[in-house]
């Protein structure tokens, strides 16, 4: 009889080895979608995120494990080299996103959507950025008594996850967040490093009218006090003068006395 292995000897690997996205566009939107909910959710300390990792959901078995594209979970502490994601210690994940493919529609649209109904996932969002066979492209599913009910979509083809505030909305092979209060874009990761670039460049232009300021401010304060040097010289040669002719004027009245 094999014995049953301890909890502490229960091994749960944190990869397969399996590339992590079907192509280009989809490894883009996963890139979009961790780097994006990370930024928004730095400063909390509660909500972690993550993507292409093993979610185990049956404590003690292993094989019973997914790997979503993108997870968000909330009430979960942020953990530094978090290898996995285990249901039992951790709870039900708040928003799970899948860059759906042909390859890949029947593991996201059967066995995917209903295991994340059945732990509890209170969003489950799919984008199919090629558009190869979902209609639309960005569908979304909330979690309703239990059961996922579709998200309606906006007239414009974007969809409100009401779990992180966002709207998402499709932009050509990619999928943009927008903050529902501010109407502000998330930015994606190029356009902060453009900004940031912006930025740079704006403060050495600054930076740089600064110095000039501060060189003409030097050279005009130099100058008022190379002009009270004179002026100061001048009124010294002045004064001296002044003594010479009264000292020349004094001699001439004894003269013209004596």
């Amino acid at each position: 009889m094999n014995a049953i292995p301890l909890e502490q000897e229960m091994e749960y690997p944190s990869s397969d080895g399996q590339p992590m996205a079907e192509g280009p566009e989809h490894l883009r939107v996963m890139i979009d979608l961790i780097d994006g909910l990370t930024n928004r959710y730095a400063e909390t300390p509660d909500v972690w995120v993550g993507g292409n990792f093993f979610l185990y959901h049956e404590k003690g078995n292993p094989k019973a494990r997914v790997s979503p594209d993108v997870l968000m979970a909330k009430g979960v502490v942020k953990q530094k080299g978090r290898r996995n994601y285990l249901l039992w210690n951790e709870g039900p994940p708040s928003l799970i996103v899948e860059v759906t493919s042909l390859d890949t529609r029947h593991r996201d649209t059967g066995f995917k959507k209903s295991l994340y109904q059945q732990i509890g996932t209170e969003e489950y969002v799919l984008f199919d950025p090629l558009g190869e066979y979902l209609r639309p492209p960005l569908q979304g599913y909330r979690l309703l008594r239990g059961l996922y009910q579709p998200i309606p979509l906006e007239p414009d083809g974007s969809l409100l996850s009401r779990t992180t505030g966002l709207r998402l909305k499709r932009e050509g092979y990619r999928l943009r967040m927008v903050d529902v209060i501010t109407g502000k874009p998330i930015l994606w990761t190029e356009e902060l490093e453009a900004r940031a670039a912006e930025e740079a460049a704006a403060r050495q232009v600054a930076e740089a009218r600064a110095t000039k300021a501060e060189a003409r401010a030097a050279e005009e304060t130099a100058a008022r006090q190379a002009a009270d040097a004179r002026a100061a010289e001048e009124a010294a040669a002045r004064e001296t003068l002044e003594k010479e002719m009264r000292a020349l004027k004094e001699e001439l009245d004894r003269l013209r006395i004596g």
